[in-house]
């Protein structure tokens, strides 16, 4: 099939001729977008000082920190790095310790040679003990009802509720002061500009609340000078074993907002525990206690003065500032500000002190929470809760209880509280609203209940049919799970558009392709104008379309539902913090496998919370050992070359062999052969002309004119590719590495051939400048001392101009030629990332037997789904 350059006005007969036409005339970067402005708070500008708070001159470099080389209370770095390894990565049994230091022992004896690193595991317990790095003690208070006692009055009124905390002042000074943040760290509140009246948002300090907050504390002119340093909070109960009756803990972490979102969703102690609230329950007749107005009234009190005291040695620092020393090594003026609150639905109703079925950030009534109310704040609910009983409260306006932030200056709970992602929008409106109300329709519309089985049955072998791709969790039955996790809900909005397409109405698709838009938007590492404006346009859409339910009689009494009404809040939240992705309960649930789960486990489950604590303050000293020893630079290069270049020997190198020995080299002919494409050499020759001489077409030329190869190739199953996607699963620099597999056995079981983009016409945005290819193999080969790394892929042609107007995804359909797929060898560096190919199922049904690997060779036409991670819903439009 012929291709037209509309640049050039030339024609190419061939896809791949037109493919390395546009690579070497037109592929050139668009130009770069223009760089943004900042503008920074001027008083509160996070000025150097020294230890006493006198301010440094400009550019003075930081004080003098110790360098040297001090392991203590380690012997040596061999000593360290085994005690990380077995009480952080292994977290073996004490007395499989013990065994494993005998045995090192007996070695030792047998060869004549020195002592084991440690003589058992209560020694390497107490010298995790001594270390001195990361120490923040932990405390405990006791709390009890102060009301009227009787003999006859409620078990919980009888009991001392009991918290264990740490010093709150002392967790900040060493999240503050540790070197792992330097270069991920914000100092002054700023504003983001990338053009005229285009603001950007990302992490905590871009947002309005710091900037306004900051205007807020430096009209006391001796402020000026100094660092706000927002405390982020989060609570959340869990449950460590059902198995021996749902034991509980509630424990409270803590963040600061000068950190970057990516940090703390890297788990790289941005985020620590900070207490463990007590759970108070009436022995023997907790359901009864839980029932009753008092008792509940009782939990939120003890609530929130337990938070009150927890938090209290921050408090003076939120008026008169704290030398802190900071991760680039100076020392600043710190003040302390009650930051964002990180928390469920159920926890927001208790940090609110709100009634159940209230929005804790608006006075929307229960029953018409489909639109935002005018919104609480802390002055309004100081009034209502002076002036009002307590029956007007709760009736009229929702409020049980006054919130612990009045005890800090200019905190305001209502405002604090962010948006929740993984419960508002993935656990709550996706899987518990939208997939629940999908097969409720398809329940109530089918002709039986025979018929209704047999649809939601395809729908999941459509969910079970979906190929493989880089990080998609499959679904082998479907949606058929026992118990649901949020991995699980996230992997399900990913396929699920396609799978309902022909099952349910048109509107019922655009609904959940708005919500899904919405909810990858909102998913972003950095907001703009732009996409504060297509996340409003999505909710808007997605409020349209929603009442498709309502129509069909699935959602007879509306939408007052407290998880989809806080998505009204979102892009002004947004404004505020900036991206929510830095602020997600996702971040302390997965703080609880390792502050709290694997602790657990670890102990002998008797008393559990003290073993725990002395856990949590076990690992939080090798982290902060970890930390000061890299800065020291210490711990350049393994540990084996270490200890080599101590002890005066060469260290070891990594081979410098060229990689392809590791795979074997074929001939032309053979991998021709091997592969069954007899085309292949044509392929590469045509594709060398091309490279040498990128101003005539080879396609257009006879073969004999190309040059000539009879040299080895290297097959390679798979090829990684590295972008830029902070919003995936990445390091700190945000660069993202994906396998692409094209492997004729994976595993041993079947063929898996991964699709790709392939960049077309680099000065065109989305897919209208992006072709997708079907890796065949990867290979390499070098001409002239230069190597080729290359693919071979089937091509697969956009199908029209535009996405399709149901799923709002583009639709591709292989390329075929005298009744063959077509073939094309492109060079990787034209490769953009992996893509997904969804099949367009029509009104075929699935067969039974039908495996995903069958996908991408029976199917005539697909999407390509946008919704594979964030990364492609922002390219792939």
């Amino acid at each position: 099939m012929a291709r037209f350059c509309k640049t050039c006005n030339r024609v190419f007969p061939t896809l791949s001729g037109y493919i390395q036409h546009n690579n070497r005339t037109h592929r050139y970067r668009k130009p770069p977008a223009p760089r943004s402005t900042y503008q920074y708070h001027p008083n509160l500008n996070a000025r150097p000082c020294t230890k006493d708070g006198t301010f440094l001159p400009h550019n003075a470099p930081p004080p003098m920190q110790d360098n040297s080389e001090d392991w203590t209370p380690f012997h040596d770095r061999p000593s360290f790095e085994f005690a990380e390894l077995i009480y952080e990565k292994t977290q073996i049994s004490k007395g499989d310790v013990d065994q494993l230091l005998r045995i090192w022992a007996a070695k030792n004896t047998i060869d004549g040679g020195g002592e084991p690193i440690f003589e058992d595991c209560d020694d390497l317990h107490s010298t995790i003990d001594s270390i001195e790095y990361g120490e923040a003690s932990w405390e405990s208070f006791s709390v009890r009802y102060s009301g009227p006692i009787t003999a006859e009055s409620a078990s919980w009124k009888h009991e001392t509720y009991v918290v264990h905390t740490r010093h709150s002042l002392r967790a900040v000074q060493h999240m503050v002061g540790s070197a792992d943040f330097d270069g991920k760290f914000d100092y002054v509140p700023f504003e983001e500009y990338t053009g005229p009246n285009q603001r950007r948002w990302s992490n905590l300090m871009s947002g309005r609340w710091a900037y306004k907050k900051a205007d807020t504390i430096s009209e006391d002119p001796t402020s000026h000078g100094a660092m706000l340093s927002p405390i982020i909070l989060g609570a959340d109960k869990t449950t460590v074993s059902v198995a021996t009756g749902n034991q509980e803990f509630h424990p409270v972490y803590m963040s600061i907002g000068n950190i970057h979102n990516d940090m703390r969703r890297a788990h790289r102690d941005a985020i620590v525990p900070l207490a463990f609230l007590a759970i108070p329950k009436g022995i023997l007749t907790s359901r009864e206690n839980d029932d009753d107005d008092e008792f509940r009234l009782f939990k939120k009190q003890l609530y929130h003065a337990s938070l009150a005291r927890i938090l209290s040695p921050l408090k003076s620092g939120m008026s008169t500032p704290e030398i802190m020393r900071c991760p680039d090594g100076h020392f600043r003026r710190t003040i302390f500000e009650l930051g964002p609150f990180i928390a469920d639905y159920p926890e927001q109703v208790y940090l609110a002190g709100i009634v159940q079925g209230w929005c804790p950030k608006c006075q929307a009534l229960p029953e018409e929470l489909e639109t935002a109310g005018t919104p609480r704040f802390r002055e309004h609910t100081e009034q209502l809760m002076a002036g009002l009983d307590s029956r007007t409260l709760w009736d009229v306006f929702g409020v049980v209880e006054d919130p612990f932030t009045r005890h800090f200056p200019r905190a305001d709970i209502h405002e604090l509280i962010t948006p929740d992602l993984l419960h508002q929008m993935i656990k709550g409106t996706f899987k518990d609203h939208l997939v629940a109300w999908i097969e409720e329709y398809v329940s109530a519309t089918a002709e039986s209940a025979r018929e209704a089985a047999r649809i939601m049955a395809d729908i999941d072998r459509r969910l079970a049919a979906v190929p493989a791709f880089p990080g998609l969790r499959r679904f082998p039955e479907g949606r058929n799970f026992k118990q649901w996790t949020g991995n699980d809900s996230k992997a399900l909005m990913k396929v699920f558009l396609p799978a309902i397409v022909g099952y349910v109405p048109d509107k019922m698709v655009h609904c959940i392709r708005a919500f899904l838009d919405f909810c990858y938007i909102a998913r972003r590492s950095a907001h703009d104008t732009e996409s504060l404006t297509a996340m409003d346009d999505a909710l808007a859409r997605f409020h349209e379309h929603r009442t498709i339910f309502e129509d069909v009689g699935v959602r007879p009494n509306g939408f007052s539902l407290p998880r989809q009404h806080a998505l009204a809040h979102y892009v002004y939240n947004i404004k505020l913090f900036g991206s929510p992705n830095g602020l997600c309960s996702s971040i302390t649930e997965s703080k609880h496998i390792t502050s709290v789960k694997r602790p657990w486990r670890r102990s002998n489950r008797n008393h559990a919370l003290g073993q725990i604590i002395r856990t949590n303050t076990r690992l939080n000293k090798l982290a902060a050992t970890r930390i000061e020893f890299a800065r020291r630079r210490m711990l350049d290069g393994d540990v084996l070359s270490h200890a080599r270049r101590a002890v005066g020997l060469d260290s070891l190198t990594d081979s410098d062999e060229d990689s392809d020995d590791e795979n074997e080299r074929a001939t032309l002919a053979d991998v021709a052969d091997e592969l069954g494409q007899p085309q292949l050499p044509a392929l590469i020759r045509r594709f060398l002309h091309s490279q040498l001489y990128p101003d005539i077409q080879a396609e257009q030329l006879p073969l004999q004119e190309c040059p000539l190869f009879d040299g080895h190739v290297a097959i390679y199953h798979s090829a990684s590719a590295t972008f830029y996607a902070p919003s995936e699963l990445s390091g700190p620099g945000g660069m993202h590495r994906e396998l692409i597999r094209s492997n004729p056995a994976w595993y041993n079981q079947y063929a898996r051939f991964d699709t790709l983009l392939v960049q077309n016409e680099a000065d065109v945005d989305g897919m209208l400048g992006m072709l997708v290819g079907r890796v065949l193999t990867f290979l390499a080969f070098s001409h002239e001392d230069v190597r080729y790394p290359c693919a071979l892929v089937e091509w697969l042609m956009v199908d029209g101009e535009a996405p399709d107007p149901l799923t709002g995804m583009w639709m591709v359909k292989p390329e075929i030629v005298r009744g063959e797929r077509t073939i094309g060898l492109i060079h990787l560096d034209c490769v953009v990332r992996a893509c997904h190919l969804i099949g367009v199922y029509g009104k075929t049904s699935v067969p039974v037997d039908f495996h995903f690997s069958y996908s991408l060779d029976v199917f005539r036409a697909f999407y390509i789904n946008r919704y594979a991670d964030y990364h492609s819903h922002e390219c792939i439009y």
